[in-house]
């Protein structure tokens, strides 16, 4: 397609990973004609992880396994993947329809899902995106089962880092959180059930500037953020992690004018998907809910495809 071409599609999905491609699967079954766009690879966040264990009916799997079988199924039902990073999103209120600019030209739509996820804020630390999923995690509740019986810390000082490290008791023998400042920014109840648990240390004034170490981390050199002093702590290969829960930013740029946001910059939406505008859905993690998950992010792809298809007047699944 040159950048002169436009084509024409009842739906266009923003997004590869396992919110984009569950909408791409109900889409294809509700005989939508449909494109999905993916910036650089398919899966997301999803197919950094290592080890999936809580996506239902696929045990011990990894998220370039579940990612591949997620595409081979849209594929197999007849969907259209394009590789094709998309720079635009607008709406034409007169007609109702979308133009979605990419590299290779502009898809116009009666609809529109965007499903372009949110990715982690890095703490920005040496060594942070070399150990990223082999000894440097960003979720607890996807990772945390992976450090039984081990040490970690967790990076972050708000109520999301405070929470995950308590979580993180379930299983690590040791939570050591990590707080740059002179105080916690979590919630007074939060930071007392911290107090309580003996399992829990917390170092104020205190940064982590780099993860060393073989295959996996053996190294961490911390800084006193006090007096500007470093130094090195050793362990066995292995034996520990890293936990960087600074905040999540939500992709969605692209159509911050065409619907409305939280403080935190993700999409609000209703149970349906839907945004102020007419025929624009926003499934998986860029947009407002309280877990995200690749099973939440898939569930959020289904009910946005199947909104689209009613919207377009298409016959639903029950």
């Amino acid at each position: 397609m040159s950048d002169s071409t436009t084509q024409r599609h009842d739906l266009v999905i923003v997004g590869g990973g396992p919110a984009g491609l569950t909408a791409a699967i109900y889409a294809e079954r509700a005989l939508l004609d449909t494109v999905t766009l993916e910036r650089e690879a398919l899966g997301g966040q999803m197919i950094l992880t290592n080890e999936v264990d809580n996506y239902p009916g696929t045990p011990h799997t990894d998220g370039f396994t579940l990612t591949d079988a997620m595409r081979a199924q849209a594929e197999d039902l007849g969907a259209t993947i394009v590789m094709d990073p998309v720079s635009s999103i607008a709406h034409d209120e007169t007609t109702g329809r979308f133009a979605v600019k990419g590299s290779q030209g502009t898809y116009d739509a009666s609809s529109v899902i965007l499903a372009a996820g949110a990715h982690p804020r890095l703490a920005g630390f040496e060594g942070e995106e070399h150990y990223s999923g082999h000894g440097v995690s960003y979720c607890a509740t996807c990772d945390g089962m992976f450090y039984r019986n081990k040490q970690v810390f967790v990076i972050g000082g708000g109520n999301s880092a405070a929470e995950e490290a308590i979580f993180l008791t379930r299983f690590a023998n040791k939570v050591t959180l990590i707080v740059r400042k002179d105080h916690l920014r979590a919630q007074a109840s939060v930071i007392e059930q911290l107090d309580k648990n003996e399992k829990i240390e917390v170092r104020l004034l205190t940064s982590i500037l780099k993860v060393e170490g073989n295959e996996l981390p053996t190294m961490l050199t911390f800084r006193d953020n006090a007096t500007g002093e470093t130094h090195v702590e050793t362990y066995e290969e292995g034996s520990f992690g890293v936990f960087v829960l600074v905040g999540r930013v939500p992709e969605t740029e692209l159509v911050a004018d065409l619907i409305e946001r939280d403080r935190a910059g993700y999409a609000i939406t209703d149970e349906r998907m839907a945004t102020r505008t007419p025929g624009l859905f926003v499934a998986g993690d860029a947009r407002q809910k309280p877990l995200r998950q690749i099973v939440t992010a898939a569930a959020d792809g289904a009910s946005a495809a199947t909104s689209a298809a009613a919207f377009l007047g298409q016959p639903v699944e029950g």
